[in-house]
């Protein structure tokens, strides 16, 4: 869960930039690190564990200028190190760079930069990015222009800062997909970068907010941005107000909507510090497992309550197929009552967001007092779910206001997607060759993701069409199944429209009497095993007049001759579809419900976390 701060102005950098980090200390974070321009030379501290090191670092040799950037790092590629945290810095000493995001192509960039005579000092993705600027400035091009061209080099969703020695007027900011955000703050003679609000709301109300693709050029004067394809941008300036809710919430409507454009970012922090990309190896730290243990594992029971028993329906395909263990779903709800057969053998895996949802903490104790491991995969640190458990898996999405889950519906799906590669490499279920695949799709999901969320304003638009029926009927099938029911709850839950989720082949033995003109069919039909299956529920929804509404794969146009609106989703290995195909029917459900006036974070009756039966 990284974060970034970067200043420049007439204060003292170091501690601007070390009190922006520490409000943003609730992301999480394994490293530290700092860089600042004195006299012409870049001073750096870089420190393993918390916050309190770096400072200590610094205060013992102290930073003084005008100009820093600094970072909280969560490892993906190499272990937390000192040379592993950022700012990474250039051979020659005079580039240093900060980065959030995963550079899915760092491997062959690495093998060109060896082969031009680079000498990699860490074993991160990030490093190849300050190598490729340097080499560019030394080509001529001045820090923006030599940024430009290495962002142009690299594959992933990223947000990046660059500062130099030689150009000590300036840095230079990047957004690419939705790895993470990027604010800009004004000031009065000087201006401030964020990786989120919270850093810089001491010192600024005044921010702009990088979309993707686009990068800036800041200096203590004020800045200028442009896109990576260098067309200018006169970006909007966003007065936040002095409401903590409100500034928390930043440049969107509600919370809801924020939480569904941050899942790029959550979706990248969920999946930091758990993956050997070179080796596709996937480590669970806190989710200790031997490979006998994993070997004598008979069955695993998903237990879990509303939006968190959906996401287990999802990984029960997940586990099934890498893992080849049977997974069982059952709500928390309803699990202690029924006498359930347990033993030392069967692992109960409860998914809860707050970690204080009381059913599922009943269905665990159930399963202790069987005998049973008992595992969590929870976002609420220290929460009674991960404090119950043998081990656990945090989902990383960061806090989450909306009571209708969003990003920790898909940090649930990704950690349940590592669970079950790292429960296949324990049980020798896995080459890896399969493993180093695996993951291989799993490091692109977060862009993948961005792109998805490029296209929200089409969603917006068909919501206008759709927000004044009473009725709707949300089908798929296979590991998309769950995600008809995810999508027909999230618009119960905030429009109060009735909607109905159910496994597509089951439409005609009941639900299609009700399909007619007044009735909307959203069909979740992507490029998969059962592609032709679903356009045949679509062909009968149509025959009865129904109007039908697809989730479809980008580039399927014989999906647009059969129903009435598309909403395309990057293509994407089927197990890991659900991610995707979920994200429009999030917005789906959130625009429907801002059409009708609902109160989108607070719905009527709902709460975040049921502590009550």
């Amino acid at each position: 869960m990284c974060g970034i701060v970067g200043y420049i102005g007439a204060r003292d950098s170091a501690p601007v930039v070390l009190g922006g980090l520490k409000r943003l200390e609730y992301r999480g974070y394994d490293s530290a690190g700092i860089a600042v321009l004195e006299n012409g030379e870049i001073g750096l501290r870089r420190n393993v564990g918390k916050l309190e090191n770096l400072e200590r670092s610094v205060a013992e040799s102290p930073l003084r200028g005008q100009i820093g950037i600094g970072h909280t790092r969560w490892a993906t590629h190499g272990q937390p190190s000192e040379r592993n945290a950022h700012p990474h810095i250039s051979m020659d000493g005079q580039f240093v760079v900060v980065h959030n995001g995963i550079v899915e192509n760092y491997l062959e960039l690495r093998k060109e930069l060896k082969a031009q005579g680079v000498v990699f000092k860490s074993e991160t993705d990030t490093e190849v990015i300050v190598h490729l600027v340097e080499k560019l400035a030394s080509a001529g091009h001045d820090l923006t222009e030599a940024t430009r061209l290495a962002c142009l080099r690299l594959k992933g969703a990223h947000a990046i800062v660059t500062l130099s020695a030689t150009q000590p007027d300036r840095l230079v900011a990047v957004r690419i997909g939705n790895a993470g955000g990027v604010v800009l703050g004004i000031g009065r003679d000087e201006m401030f970068i964020a990786s989120d609000i919270p850093a810089i709301l001491e010192y600024t109300r005044r921010l702009v907010f990088l979309e993707s693709r686009q990068m800036a050029t800041v200096t203590r004067d004020g800045y200028s941005i442009q896109t990576l394809d260098k067309m200018p941008v006169d970006a909007p300036i966003h007065e936040i107000s002095w409401d903590p809710v409100g500034a928390a919430r930043g440049e969107y409507r509600h919370f809801m909507q924020k939480e569904i454009f941050e899942q790029g970012r959550s979706l990248t922090d969920t999946i930091r510090g758990r993956i050997d990309f070179d080796s596709g190896c996937v480590i669970l730290p806190d989710l200790p497992l031997t490979p006998e243990e994993a070997k004598r594992l008979k069955r695993i029971v998903t237990v879990a309550c509303g939006t968190s028993a959906y996401a287990g329906l999802v990984g029960k395909f997940m586990i099934e197929r890498l893992a080849r263990i049977p997974v069982e779903v059952d709500y928390g709800s309803e699990y202690r009552y029924r006498d359930p057969i347990l033993d030392s053998d069967c692992a109960v895996l409860a998914i809860t967001q707050s970690g204080e949802t009381v059913d599922t903490l009943s269905a665990m104790e159930e399963a202790r007092n069987k005998g049973a491991k008992v595992w969590s995969i929870v976002n609420a640190i220290g929460s009674q779910a991960m404090r119950l458990a043998d081990g656990h898996i945090s989902m990383q999405a960061g806090p989450e206001i909306g009571v209708a889950s969003t990003k920790a519906f898909t940090s649930s799906i990704v950690d349940q997607y590592l669970l079950a590669l790292h429960l296949g490499q324990l049980r020798g279920t896995l080459t890896l060759e399969e493993s180093r695949t695996h993951t291989t799709d799993l490091a692109k999901l977060p862009d993948l993701v961005g792109k998805v969320l490029d296209r929200a304003d089409e969603v917006q638009k068909l919501a206008k069409k759709l927000f004044q029926y009473s009725d709707f009927l949300y089908l798929g099938r296979g590991i998309n199944y769950p995600i008809a029911l995810e999508g027909a709850l999230k618009l119960k839950e905030i429009s109060y429209i009735h909607a109905e989720g159910y496994p597509a082949g089951e439409m005609k033995h009941g639900p299609i009497a009700l399909i007619d003109e007044h009735m909307p069919v959203l069909a979740v039909a992507i490029k998969d095993s059962v592609y032709d299956k679903m356009i045949s529920q679509i062909e009968q929804a149509k025959a009865r007049r129904g109007v039908v509404i697809a989730v479809g794969t980008e580039g399927d146009e014989f999906i647009a001759t059969k129903a009435d609106h598309v909403l395309y989703v990057p293509e994407l290995p089927p197990l890991l579809s659900p991610v995707l195909t979920v994200i429009p029917l999030q917005l789906l459900a959130y625009y429907i419900a801002v059409e009708r006036g609902c109160d989108v974070d607070q719905p009527r009756n709902l709460a975040k976390s049921v502590t009550v039966e």
